[in-house]
């Protein structure tokens, strides 16, 4: 049943109409629990507020579905108000996109071009860190060799291992001369298991791999989840390896285990909020409400208590 209601969300994420439709609603139906705002003001603000908390932030314009040169040009933009008003606000936050909202689907060239504006505009604007999210497995060969071909001339970009693939531990092993700042997550799309692992046990197991591999090569790992057994096993590689704590952050989503954020920061860790913002958010909310029962019964509560 579980898995037939994540299959259901999936397949909804990806319903064109829907998305459309959803950028008239605004942020209604319980979306506003998971999605900070729709402009940049109201980013910033719930930023600040986090900060404030003693957490920090990663900052994510949302957007799926770019056709056109046009459109793609002006999520760049976006990206890079973002971060001006990141700089210009002094708070504590970093930069996530995904590329295939910069044009990736239309021409590798023109997402390299909105690359580098915006890892320009980065440097400019206090080295700001910038995160490519990783998407689905069709995207994730070219996410890995465009990364490798910004770190040439680039220190302040990073991406996303998703322990659900097969090809995981040789991705970080690929780049592991160069200390990468990757996100290290299980995956949330729904990948054939020619390519990924389809049971929850051995994702879980590989995600504990691919987590000690990449802090025993001296990468920084964002380990990016909700888990209170990942946590453990964090914090026990920490006190087994003598892992400084400048060499990992956690990292949750806005909105999800709010209390456990603060708690991890209240003993000393770095913990990072990914803080998703903007009108085009119905994608992001329905795999939100895919990965959990518990989301989903939130927003339905919230639906009928209005």
């Amino acid at each position: 049943m579980e898995q037939a209601m994540k299959d259901f969300f999936l397949f909804l994420s990806k319903n064109k109409t829907l998305n459309s439709a959803a950028k008239k609603w605004g942020l209604r139906f319980g979306a506003s629990r998971f999605v900070s705002g729709q402009t940049i003001a109201e980013a910033i603000n719930a930023v600040r507020k986090l900060n404030q908390q003693g957490l920090v932030c990663t900052l994510d314009h949302l957007g799926e579905f770019v056709f056109s040169v046009e459109e793609a040009n002006e999520s760049a933009d976006y990206c890079i108000k973002t971060l001006e008003a990141i700089h210009q606000s002094g708070v504590d936050c970093n930069l996530s996109l995904k590329m295939t909202s910069l044009g990736l689907d239309i021409s590798r060239e023109l997402c390299m071009d909105n690359m580098r504006r915006i890892l320009d505009s980065a440097k400019n604007n206090g080295n700001i860190f910038v995160r490519i999210d990783m998407e689905d497995y069709a995207h994730n060969q070219v996410t890995m060799e465009i990364l490798n071909e910004l770190l040439q001339e680039y220190d302040n970009v990073g991406t996303v291992i998703q322990a659900y693939l097969y090809k995981a531990s040789d991705d970080i092993d690929s780049l592991k001369d160069k200390k990468v700042n990757f996100r290290l997550v299980k995956g949330a799309y729904k990948e054939s298991p020619e390519v990924a692992y389809p049971n929850k046990p051995d994702v879980d197991e590989n995600y504990k791999k691919i987590i000690k591999q990449h802090l025993l090569n001296g990468g920084y790992a964002a380990v990016a989840t909700h888990d209170d057994n990942i946590i453990d096993f964090v914090k026990k590689l920490e006190k087994e390896h003598s892992i400084p704590r400048t060499q990992f952050e956690f990292q949750m989503l806005y909105g999800i285990r709010t209390q456990s954020q603060i708690d991890l920061a209240r003993e000393g860790y770095k913990m990072r909020v990914y803080v998703p913002y903007g009108n085009d958010w119905y994608g992001y909310f329905m795999r939100r409400l895919a990965e959990s029962p518990a989301n989903v019964k939130f927003v339905l509560k919230g639906m009928f208590t209005k």
